[in-house]
C-alpha cells in the first residue's frame, strides 16, 4: 500500500514517531525522581524540524507537581534529544521543549461543574415536588384529575 503524499504527510509521520519515542523514553529510560506519572499528550513539530514542543500531563495535576515535573523534563531534554538522534532518521534532530497540557485539569473542572448542575437540578425538582405534595406534578404530568382529559 502506498502512503499518501499530501503536504505535511512526512512531517505528521515524523511527529507521530517523535511522540512515540519520547513517551517511551520518559517512561522507561529517564530516571529523574522529579518525573512521576507523566503522559505525553501530543507533540508539535516545526516545519523545519528544529523544535518539537512536547505537551504532557502529570498526576497529580497540582501546581507543585507540574513545576517539579517540568524541571525534571527540562533537565532530561538533552539526553532525550541525543537518543532521538540515534533512533529517528531525520536530517535535523529537533530541540525539545516541554509544555504542560491543561486539558486534564480543565476536563476535571468541567466534570465538577456538570455534576453540580445535575445535583442542583435534582434538588430543585425534589423541592418542587415537596411543595406540591404530589411527585411529578411540577413537570405538568398528571395535572388533570381522574376522568378529566386534555
Amino acid at each position: 500500500m502506498k502512503r499518501s503524499q499530501t503536504p505535511g504527510g512526512r512531517a505528521q509521520r515524523v511527529a507521530e514517531q517523535l511522540h512515540h519515542e519520547i513517551a517511551e523514553m520518559i517512561r522507561g529510560e529517564v530516571k529523574d525522581p522529579r518525573i512521576g506519572l507523566v503522559t505525553v499528550t501530543g507533540v508539535d513539530l516545526t516545519p523545519d524540524y528544529a523544535y518539537v514542543t512536547v505537551h504532557f500531563s502529570v498526576i497529580p495535576d497540582d501546581d507543585a507537581s507540574v513545576a517539579k515535573t517540568l524541571e525534571g523534563l527540562r533537565a532530561a531534554a538533552g539526553f532525550l534529544r541525543s537518543r532521538i538522534g540515534r533512533r529517528v532518521r531525520i536530517h535535523t534532530t529537533p530541540e525539545i521543549r516541554f509544555q504542560h497540557d491543561h486539558s486534564t485539569r480543565d476536563g476535571i473542572a468541567m466534570s465538577r461543574l456538570i455534576d453540580e448542575a445535575v445535583s442542583r437540578r435534582a434538588d430543585d425538582a425534589a423541592a418542587a415536588d415537596s411543595e406540591d405534595g404530589q411527585p411529578g406534578a411540577a413537570d405538568g404530568a398528571d395535572a388533570y384529575g381522574p376522568g378529566e382529559h386534555r
